[in-house]
């Protein structure tokens, strides 16, 4: 099971990824193995020296009953003091954000989150990406690569 963040590589340029646990409550981990989750706008945030992931949606599970979890509730990511101090660092300066680009789950059964410090494309940096995506296309098709 993965789930990619397609948009957030048309929208930023990633200098660096980090790869993050996540807190779960109940049956969200159920709902992540069926694949149910979406990356609409998410993003993360500090608050008190913690990383947390915003409007990441994660569907109610199916057969949950009143132990059902909230869709869009914050969620904690885990990462190292020195990982939590360099993100934040670089978060402070202008332009830059931090967004979540996949969850998977690891060997062990973990959900994980992969997250990357990313910068903003202008317009016209987007229309360069399109063209290259497109050219690199065509040469597959033609030569068969």
């Amino acid at each position: 099971m993965e789930l990619n963040n397609r948009k957030a590589f048309h929208e930023y340029f990633f200098e660096a990824t980090f790869i993050a646990g996540i807190v779960l409550q109940g049956t969200e981990i159920k709902s992540l193995r069926a694949g149910k989750a979406s990356f609409n706008d998410s993003y993360c945030i500090f608050h008190k020296g913690e990383l947390f992931v915003k409007s990441l949606h994660i569907s109610e599970y199916a057969f949950g009953t009143y132990t059902n979890h909230e869709p869009l509730q914050e969620r904690k990511l885990l990462l190292t003091k020195r990982e939590l101090r360099k993100l934040e660092a670089k978060s402070r300066e202008k332009g830059y954000n931090i967004i979540p680009l996949r969850i998977f789950l690891s060997e062990t059964g973990f959900a994980k989150v992969e997250i990357g410090l990313g910068k903003g494309k202008k317009s016209y940096d987007k229309r360069e990406t399109i063209k290259e995506r497109d050219t690199g296309r065509d040469i597959k098709r033609k030569y068969g690569i």
